[in-house]
């Protein structure tokens, strides 16, 4: 008797088990009206759409912010040059004249003459001669902190 009772209570309690289980609607989704699913509505697309837009927004402008810091990590601070950073009239010599456009020009550091700042990476070079005289204005020099397989190079201004 005992056992017919304890036999009967778990299969109540095995029958309230199952039934409390969730349920996946979406698996026998239109299978049993013989419907498809519905469709996302007009607004539901759009609202997918501007949430795609902001987060592209977002990520340019994340992106815009780490450029910026990098540039900033890679400005000079030391006022002196190393002797390797100076540009030799070697080098200015040896370059073929190409149109104006096709290099971009330094600029010049205010209060420094004979420094300027190249165009590709913002550090400080040397513009003058081994014998200690200025580059002229114009002219076409390499970087001297880029190798030279890179062919880096820019006007004097």
């Amino acid at each position: 008797m005992i056992s017919s009772l304890l036999l009967g209570l778990v299969a109540v309690a095995s029958v309230l088990l199952v039934s409390c289980s969730p349920y996946p609607e979406h698996a026998n989704q239109g299978r049993r009206s013989g419907t498809k699913p519905a469709k996302p509505s007009a607004a539901q697309v759009e609202q997918a759409k501007l949430q795609a837009q902001q987060e592209e927004e977002r990520r340019a402008e994340e992106e815009k912010q780490l450029q910026a810091q990098t540039q900033a990590q890679a400005e000079p601070t030391a006022p002196e040059l190393p002797k390797e950073h100076a540009v030799s009239p070697s080098t200015s010599r040896k370059l073929p004249e190409p149109k104006r456009f096709d290099y971009p020009t330094a600029k010049k550091v205010p209060g420094k003459e004979g420094v300027v700042l190249s165009p590709y990476n913002n550090m400080q070079v040397s513009i003058r001669n081994e014998d200690g005289s200025l580059i002229p204005s114009h002219t076409l020099v390499s970087d001297p902190t880029y190798p030279a397989s890179e062919k880096k190079r820019f006007f004097v201004p």
